[in-house]
């Protein structure tokens, strides 16, 4: 049984939806509306600030059982007590976070090529996110790999591991939900269309039902 349920991680992402927001409250409207997993991601704030921040959103997601992962950083993840951390090319080694983290941790990587697909063989992970698919607004990917570039790099994964959940993510929205279930994708990971929308938890359901729907047509 897989330790994650990875249908539809909400990425709280301060650079796209803007710091001065209410993280907590938009994280507890995805888990709401249905989110399986809720990513907290970062990069440009000062290291008190992220801690507080992972903070507030674990403590408004208290009771709703969604896990909480911090990306990239292990020491703001152990300082707030989440759930996980998810890691990509450039962070950590998984073997390192995994030591520091623990076994219980939950630890999810990024795959973008063949050479990622085969790391994440040999690492000790809970779940891969396979992308960016799309340009997205919130990050520049200068090389989006679409449903082919997916359909490609899942098997190989699949092969060796094929309990691990497996999600697709950036540029995912609800047109494009079904096409990456359908690609092979256990679920999606999604920033802009839940947290750009007027209403999150709605937004949120709407993707999850599309997942599960795809999901079930697959089957």
């Amino acid at each position: 049984m897989p330790k994650v349920d990875y249908r539809l991680n909400a990425i709280v992402d301060v650079d796209a939806i803007g710091g001065d927001r209410d993280l907590g409250q938009l994280a507890l409207s995805a888990a709401r509306g249905g989110a399986t997993i809720i990513q907290y991601r970062d990069k440009n704030s000062p290291t008190r600030l992220m801690v507080e921040r992972a903070r507030t959103i674990h403590a408004a997601l208290k009771g709703t059982g969604v896990p909480l992962v911090v990306n990239d950083r292990i020491d703001v993840a152990l300082a707030a007590g989440v759930e996980g951390v998810h890691v990509g090319r450039e962070d950590m080694l998984v073997a390192d976070a995994r030591r520091l983290l623990g076994p219980d941790a939950i630890l999810g990587l990024t795959v973008k090529n063949e050479a990622d697909a085969q790391a994440a063989i040999e690492a000790d992970i809970d779940y891969a996110c396979i992308g960016g698919l799309f340009e997205t607004p919130a990050k520049q990917n200068l090389e989006p790999i679409g449903f082919e570039g997916f359909s490609r790099l899942a098997p190989i994964i699949r092969k060796v591991k094929p309990d691990l959940p497996i999600g697709a993510i950036a540029g995912i929205d609800l047109a494009r939900t079904p096409p990456a279930i359908a690609a092979g994708a256990d679920g999606v990971a999604a920033i802009s269309a839940i947290f750009r929308q007027d209403d999150p938890q709605g937004a949120t359901a709407a993707l999850l039902a599309a997942v599960d729907a795809a999901l079930k047509e697959r089957a």
